[in-house]
C-alpha cells in the first residue's frame, strides 16, 4: 500500500544528509535535521526545515543515540526517518524500533539487516546459493582467542571485519599470529565506536585483486533489479577513494553474471530497499563475494549519473510502498563516471585526519560536473566524525573524456585551512595503472606509500620536495602543475611558496 512520506528526518549529518534533503525539497518533502554541538552551523542544518540538538559531540551520545533521536521524531512529528549512511543506518535494532514507534524506515527491514548486514550471515547465505566466497569464520568473535585459531587454520595473511558495519571501520591485515591479538583488539574497539557493536570475523586475505560492486534495488512486492557495477579499487586503510562505473576491469558477460547473482541474493534474504552486493574480482576474473551494504552507498552519485536515476527518490519511494519505477530490461547505461573522495587527511602524511576551520571553501562547475557536498567557508573540521568534507563527480562519454574532466575539476577546487586527498586524486588519475584500467585494492600501498611515504623523510623540506617531486612525475606539463598550484597547497601559504621553487 502506497504511503505519503511528507516529513522525513534525516539521521545523519554532512554532505549525505544534504543530498537526501536536496531529494526532498524537488518532492516536496518537509525535512528535520539534527546535530551534535559541534554541527551546530553546519550545511545539513542550514538545508533542513527544521533542526533539533543532540548535546555533545562524540558519536556515541549524539548520532548513535537511538533514543534521542527517537523523541526528536516525535516531537517533530515525522512521518519517516533516513539513516544515511555510517551511524545507525545498518543497525537492526533501529530499523525495527523506527518501525516500532509507527514511523517509516528508508532502507531494508531489520530482519534483512540482521542476515545481510552481518557479514558471517550474508557469507553462509551465499554459500548456501552457489555463489563463490573467500574462506571466513563461520560466526563472528568477541573473545580473541577464538579469532586467532581460525585465523591459523586458515593460515596468514587474514583479514579482520568489524561484523556489524562497513566503510573500513574496524578492518585490519594481519601478517602473523605475533601481529593478531593486538590487531584484533584495535579492531574490535573501532567497530564498537563506529557502530555500538565489537564483534570482529575473520577471512582470508586476498592479494591485489579488484573491488566491484552491484548496486540493487528491490520492491515490496518482490521485483528486484540491479543497476550496473562500479569500481571502487582505490582505497587506503581499506577505505575507497576514487570510485567509477562502469568498471574498467569487467566485461559485458561477467557484468551481467555478478547483476544477476546480486539479485538472487537478496531476492532469497527478503531484501527491500537500495544496497549494495560486493565482491572482489582477481586477476583471471574470478569473483568472490564479499559483503552487502544494507543502505544507500556513499559512491552512489556515479551509478546515479551513468543510469539517469535519483536513487534517493527511489529509496523514498519503494518505502512509501511503491513497485520499482523501471524493470531490469529498461535499465539504460550512458557514458562513464568517476568520483574522487574529498577528505580533510594529509595524504603526504600517511593519510592523517587534518583538523581546523574552513577558510576557504570553494568548489568547481562547469560542464559535466556534480559536487555533493556537506561543507562550507568557516566550518571546523573536527576529529569526532569521518573526515569527508565532499564528493567530486565527473561524466564523459568515455572513460578518457571523464579523467580528463575530473583532474581539470580538482584543480579549480580550492580549500585552505586544512590538508585534502585533492592533490592525491589528481596524482593518482595520471597514473599509468589507473589510466589503463587495471588499479587493484593495492594500487595506494605498492606504487605510492612505500616510495613516497612522508613518515619516513626526516625534514620538513625533504618531505616537500619528495611530495613534489612524486607529482611531477606524472604531470608532464608546467602548465599544467601551475594550474594546480592551489590544490597541492591545501590553503598552506607556506607550501605554496615552497612548491613554487619547484616549478
Amino acid at each position: 500500500m502506497s504511503r505519503s512520506i511528507k516529513t522525513l528526518l534525516v539521521a545523519n549529518r554532512g554532505e549525505i544528509a544534504v543530498r537526501i534533503m536536496r531529494t526532498c525539497r524537488d518532492l516536496g518533502i518537509r525535512t528535520v535535521a539534527v546535530y551534535s554541538d559541534s554541527d551546530s552551523n553546519a550545511l545539513h542544518v542550514c538545508k533542513a526545515d527544521e533542526a533539533y540538538r543532540l548535546p555533545g559531540s562524540k558519536v556515541s551520545e549524539t548520532y548513535l543515540d537511538q533514543a534521542r533521536i527517537l523523541e526528536i521524531a516525535r516531537e517533530a512529528s515525522v512521518d519517516a526517518i533516513h539513516p544515511g549512511y555510517g551511524f545507525l543506518s545498518e543497525n537492526a535494532s533501529f530499523a525495527e524500533a523506527v518501525s516500532s514507534a509507527g514511523l517509516t524506515f528508508v532502507g531494508p527491514p531489520a530482519g534483512s539487516i540482521s542476515l545481510l548486514g552481518d557479514k558471517t550471515a550474508a557469507r553462509t547465505l551465499a554459500r548456501e546459493l552457489g555463489i563463490p566466497t573467500i574462506p571466513g569464520s563461520p560466526a563472528a568473535h568477541k573473545e580473541e582467542h577464538e579469532a586467532l585459531s581460525f585465523a591459523m587454520d586458515a593460515g596468514f595473511p587474514v583479514i579482520l571485519k568489524a561484523a556489524a558495519g562497513g566503510g573500513g571501520k574496524g578492518m585490519r591485515i594481519v601478517k602473523s599470529d605475533s601481529e593478531f591479538v593486538r590487531a584484533f583488539k584495535l579492531a574490535a574497539s573501532e567497530a564498537h565506536n563506529a557502530f555500538g557493536d565489537s564483534r570482529v570475523y575473520v577471512e582470508k586475505y586476498l592479494a591485489a585483486p579488484h573491488h566491484v560492486e552491484i548496486q540493487i534495488l528491490a520492491d515490496q512486492e518482490g521485483n528486484a533489479i540491479w543497476l550496473g557495477e562500479r569500481d571502487c579499487s582505490v582505497q587506503r586503510r581499506h577505505q575507497k577513494i576514487i570510485e567509477e562505473s562502469p568498471s574498467p576491469f569487467i566485461e559485458e558477460d561477467l557484468r551481467k553474471e555478478m547483476g544477476e547473482v546480486a539479485v538472487r541474493l537478496i531476492k532469497a534474504a527478503g531484501y527491500v530497499n537500495a544496497g549494495t552486493v560486493e565482491f572482489l574480482v582477481d586477476h583471471d576474473r574470478n569473483y568472490f563475494f564479499l559483503e552487502v551494504n544494507t543502505r544507500l552507498q556513499v559512491e552512489h552519485p556515479v551509478t546515479e549519473i551513468v543510469t539517469g536515476l535519483d536513487l534517493v527518490r527511489e529509496q523514498l519511494s519503494i518505502a512509501g510502498g511503491n513497485t520499482l519505477s523501471l524493470r531490469q530490461n529498461q535499465v539504460q547505461f550512458r557514458g562513464h563516471a568517476i568520483e574522487c573522495r574529498v577528505y580533510a587527511e594529509d595524504s603526504y602524511n600517511d593519510f592523517f585526519p587534518s583538523t581546523g576551520i574552513l577558510e576557504t571553501y570553494r568548489e568547481p562547475s562547469g560542464p559535466r560536473v556534480r559536487v555533493d557536498s556537506g561543507a562550507q567557508p568557516g566550518d571546523r573540521v573536527e576529529i569526532h566524525y569521518d573526515p569527508l568534507l565532499a564528493k567530486l563527480v565527473t561524466w564523459g562519454s568515455t572513460r578518457d573524456e571523464a579523467i580528463r574532466t575530473m583532474r581539470r575539476a580538482l584543480t579549480e577546487y580550492a580549500v585552505g585551512g586544512v590538508h585534502t586527498t585533492i592533490p592525491f586524486c589528481h596524482y593518482l588519475l595520471g597514473h599509468e595503472s589507473f589510466i589503463e584500467g587495471e588499479q587493484t585494492t593495492q594500487l595506494i600501498n605498492k606504487e605510492f606509500m612505500s616510495r613516497y611515504m612522508m613518515s619516513n623523510i626526516g625534514s620538513a623540506d625533504d618531505q616537500i620536495a619528495v611530495a613534489v617531486s612524486a607529482v611531477l612525475l606524472f604531470e608532464r606539463s608546467n602548465s599544467e602543475l601551475k594550474g594546480f598550484g592551489g590544490a597541492l597547497a591545501n590553503g598552506s601559504r607556506w607550501r605554496t611558496r615552497r612548491l613554487d621553487t619547484y616549478r
